[in-house]
């Protein structure tokens, strides 16, 4: 947050402050842009204090981490390059689901080298755009055939993942489990939110050293 403010008023030549206080409710290093989405939030909350174009906040945003431009924009989209070409997608249902993290460190750097030292990305094709569906199983189904190519390095490194991912399968009306990002949190894609809120209790009450957290995914409020 302090560096995104910093950067913020480097690029506006503003000499206008303000004070933060961060409440956070998600793990640490856990794969789900928590620290991409408070210097987001820092970005969003100083236009308004400030005054400052919007269009400085983007054009920061690349420079705090891959994952910022993404969660500065608040919408479902199609993340491109290094995660600065960011377009909105439209046309999805918010996808209930549940959250797992393990308590395990799976740093970011050891999997990305163990997935390049594998010739991860060779032969890559971008996806042109991210088809249309009005029902969350429609969406689910199409996800089903993507993939995260990170999965397997991070679980050659903490195995603690492949036993997160075995758990959430097993939930009974889960309808597809995955990594997120580098790890080590997984996530389980449901149908319904009570469907999700069901799985979370269930989780909860077989691995209470986990933290499972219900929710849905898609366009921020």
């Amino acid at each position: 947050m302090l560096r995104a403010a910093r950067a913020l008023q480097a690029e506006t030549g503003t000499d206008k402050g303000a004070a933060f206080t961060l409440e956070k409710r998600l793990p640490v290093a856990a794969g789900i842009g928590g620290g991409s989405a408070d210097a987001a939030a820092a970005l969003t909350l100083l236009v308004g204090l400030w005054g400052v174009d919007p269009e400085a906040a983007r054009a920061v945003a690349p420079g705090l981490g891959g994952d910022v431009p993404v969660a500065l924009a608040g919408h479902a989209s199609l993340m491109q390059g290094e995660g600065e070409r960011v377009r909105r997608v439209t046309g999805l249902p918010r996808l209930p689901a549940v959250l797992v993290n393990p308590g395990t460190a799976c740093p970011t750097g050891p999997v990305f080298r163990a997935y390049d030292e594998a010739g991860g990305g060779a032969g890559f094709a971008e996806l042109a755009q991210v088809p249309a569906f009005d029902r969350a199983a429609d969406l689910i189904g199409w996800l089903s055939q993507q993939r995260n190519d990170l999965e397997a390095p991070a679980m050659s490194l903490v195995p603690e993942i492949g036993t997160v991912l075995g758990a959430l399968k097993a939930l009974p009306e889960a309808r597809l489990a995955r990594m997120s990002g580098s790890g080590a949190t997984c996530f389980a894609l449901f149908e319904t939110e009570d469907a999700a809120a069901r799985g979370a209790s269930t989780l909860s009450a077989a691995r209470p050293g986990w933290w499972v957290r219900a929710t849905t995914l898609g366009d921020a409020a």
